[in-house]
């Protein structure tokens, strides 16, 4: 069978190359052709276009590269139509798949949608985009499942791919692992600023602005796969810090708190059992067009599965130093963390358990062959 996947963004390249794992263990003749990055490269098949090539963040961004947005869409539905797959699996990344998701079901494509474009977040009349244009979707937060119904659409909740992720990753040797990157014997804080220059740089600034405070730990940034070092070295030359690249679960497992961005983030340091406090500031007018259309007590993925404050979202104007450190010495006090580590392993139980990739990649083939 010939498959089309398309993700945008770090975390679609992670859970797409899991699943094109799982589509090829379960059809050794899968031909599989996707926009992704290198980690879905790493699996096989043929890359069209890599996701830093069209990251861009925030309203303001998009509008300013609206014209390579456009030829991305044509390029895009030409690229299709040449291969012809028997189905399209469009991957999160809603800007850009739901409009390629209505032209493909008009020119008759059966499309499924892996990991939901966030409407339950805002922008609910989506919904009904959703219904015309997508034969199936399969979703990864439990309360999204729900969330359908409510609007008239069946979905198929299959877990979250993070588990897997996780759990079946490459254990390295934590001694050689400090050894390899230079890090002491220091308590490590992790400092997760996301994936994006735009958000990178409202981050990286005020998590550094702690470093001094806490002269007992020592502070590491998980740069991101789709930047380079020289981007982060203009924010890092004045402190004391270390810096490795494109190794965050490595970095998490043998870390004592993290300072992370909200985003996927969020939750994978949650399911490495790490007290954090989760963070964001995006531009003036972003955030305040943001706050009308969201409609969500949360922003954090800890917090929207558990429905409750689990970790302390720091957002816009509260994101700042002052608050900062004092979110970080609550998550370094051993009371505060016993009762965060109890609420990560209920939060693991609310996901599904494992398997998400596999449940997804059977349901897909099995929807071609129906």
């Amino acid at each position: 069978m010939k498959y089309y996947i398309i993700a945008g963004e770090a975390s679609g390249d992670l859970h797409g190359s899991n699943l094109m794992k799982a589509l090829q263990n379960q059809d050794v003749n899968a031909d599989i052709r996707f926009w992704g990055g290198d980690l879905m490269q790493s699996v096989g098949g043929t890359l069209v276009k890599h996701y830093k090539e069209r990251a861009f963040m925030g309203f303001i961004e998009v509008i300013m590269n609206l014209s390579k947005i456009f030829k991305d869409f044509s390029i895009c539905k030409n690229d299709i139509k040449q291969f012809n797959p028997d189905v399209i699996v469009f991957i999160d990344n809603s800007g850009f798949n739901l409009r390629i998701a209505k032209w493909a079901k008009q020119e008759g494509f059966r499309t499924n949608y892996y990991i939901s474009p966030q409407v339950w977040a805002s922008r609910a009349s989506r919904v009904k985009a959703i219904k015309r244009d997508i034969d199936a979707m399969y979703v990864i937060l439990p309360f999204v499942e729900p969330f359908y119904k409510k609007h008239g659409y069946e979905v198929t909740f299959v877990g979250h791919p993070l588990i897997d992720a996780i759990a079946n990753r490459k254990q390295v040797n934590d001694i050689q692992f400090k050894e390899q990157h230079k890090l002491g014997d220091k308590p490590i804080i992790a400092l997760l600023p996301g994936s994006r220059k735009q958000e990178i740089t409202k981050m990286l600034a005020v998590m550094l602005s702690l470093v001094n405070d806490y002269p007992n730990y020592q502070f590491v940034i998980a740069g991101a796969p789709s930047q380079d070092y020289s981007f982060y070295e203009t924010f890092i030359k004045s402190y004391d810090v270390r810096f490795i690249s494109n190794k965050t679960y490595d970095l998490l497992s043998i870390s004592t708190a993290a300072l992370v961005t909200s985003g996927t983030a969020t939750l994978e340091t949650a399911l490495f059992k790490i007290p954090q406090v989760v963070c964001y500031k995006g531009s003036t007018v972003s955030y305040y067009i943001a706050k009308r259309i969201i409609t969500l007590k949360f922003i954090s993925l800890v917090n929207l599965v558990m429905d409750r404050e689990v970790v302390t979202e720091l957002i816009q104007n509260d994101f700042n130093k002052k608050r900062l450190k004092a979110e970080l010495d609550k998550i370094l006090n051993p009371e505060s963390r016993k009762k965060l580590f109890l609420d990560y392993y209920e939060l693991e139980k609310a996901l599904g358990g494992k398997g998400a990739s596999k449940k997804t990649a059977k349901l897909i083939y099995k929807s071609i062959k129906s």
